[in-house]
C-alpha cells in the first residue's frame, strides 16, 4: 500500500494505491493548527478498512510547510515510514525549466509528470483550486513554466468580504448569463469570469508553443469549469495523486528511498 499525500493552503487529498491501482481518494480540510497525534488518528481512520496491507511507503506534495512537518511527523511515528517529500531535487525524470526549479510548487510538479505520463506532450494543466494555475510541458517532457492566478474560491471570497451588500452564494453554473437578481449575477460573474480568464491564458500559452497541446483540468472545481470552458479538453480530478506515485516509483528505482 503506498499512501499519496497532497497537502493544499484549503484542502487536503489523500489517495491510498494498492498494487498500482488507486482504491480510493479522501478531500478533507486543510487544517493549519493539526498537531501531529490528530493527523495519526485521521490517517489510520482512513487506511483502516485495508489495514492488512502492508505500508509501501508514503509520498507528500506541500505547499503549507508548517503541515509538511505535520504530516512528515505523522508518518514516522504512526506509519514507521519515512516519507518521500516532493521536491524539484528529486530524480523526476522531467527537465524543470523555470529559473529556479525550486519556486515550483510540489502539486504542479506532480501534475506535470502525470499530465505527460499518461496524455503525452505537449500538454497544458489547469489546476483548479485556492489559486488557479497552467502547468506547461513541451512535446518532449519539459516543464516549461505556467501561469498563476486567484482561485475562483479564493478571489469570490475577498469579493464577499470587501462589497457589504453582497452575500456568499454557491458556486455553480447560473440559470443564464444576464441575472435577473444579485444572486444569479454574483453566480454569472465569478463563473463565467472564471471560465472566460482560463480560455484566454490557454489561447495565449498555446499562441507561444510550436504544437498544438491537450488540455487537462483537475482540481476540486475542475468538473463545474469544464462543462463551460472551450478549452478544457479533459478533466482528471486525481491527476496529482498520480503523479506521486509515478515520482514515488522513480524515486525508489533511483534507491533513494530512506529507510528507519
Amino acid at each position: 500500500m503506498l499512501i499519496c499525500i497532497d497537502i493544499g493552503n484549503t484542502n487536503t487529498v489523500i489517495g491510498i494505491f494498492i498494487k498500482n491501482i488507486l482504491r480510493n481518494y479522501y478531500r478533507v480540510s486543510s487544517n493549519h493548527f493539526l498537531t501531529m497525534d490528530e493527523c495519526g488518528i485521521l490517517i489510520r481512520q482512513l487506511i483502516g478498512k485495508v489495514k492488512t496491507e502492508k505500508i509501501e511507503g508514503v509520498v507528500i506534495a506541500s505547499v503549507v510547510p508548517a503541515l509538511t512537518t505535520v504530516y512528515e511527523e505523522m508518518s514516522n511515528k504512526y506509519l514507521h515510514t519515512e516519507p518521500v517529500i516532493i521536491s524539484s531535487k528529486l530524480p523526476l525524470g522531467m527537465k524543470i525549466l523555470y529559473d529556479n526549479p525550486e519556486q515550483v510548487g510540489a502539486d504542479r510538479i506532480a501534475n506535470a509528470i502525470a499530465a505527460f505520463e499518461i496524455y503525452g506532450g505537449p500538454v497544458i494543466v489547469v489546476d483548479l483550486g485556492t489559486a488557479t494555475t497552467f502547468d506547461v510541458i513541451s512535446e518532449k517532457g519539459e516543464y516549461l513554466g505556467g501561469v498563476i492566478s486567484p482561485g475562483i474560491e479564493t478571489s469570490s471570497a475577498n469579493l464577499f468580504q470587501k462589497a457589504a451588500l453582497l452575500s456568499k452564494v454557491e458556486l455553480k453554473k447560473p440559470k443564464k448569463v444576464i441575472g435577473t437578481n444579485t444572486q444569479e449575477s454574483l453566480k454569472s460573474g465569478i463563473i463565467y469570469g472564471a471560465v472566460g480568464q482560463i480560455d484566454e491564458i490557454v489561447k495565449r500559452i498555446e499562441k507561444e508553443l510550436k504544437h498544438i497541446p491537450k488540455i487537462i483540468g483537475t482540481g476540486g472545481l475542475a468538473e463545474l469549469i469544464y462543462k463551460e470552458s472551450s478549452s478544457i479538453q479533459k478533466i482528471d480530478p486525481t491527476l496529482t495523486l498520480k503523479g506521486l506515485k509515478i515520482i514515488y516509483d522513480r524515486v525508489k528505482k533511483s534507491n533513494k528511498i530512506k529507510k528507519i
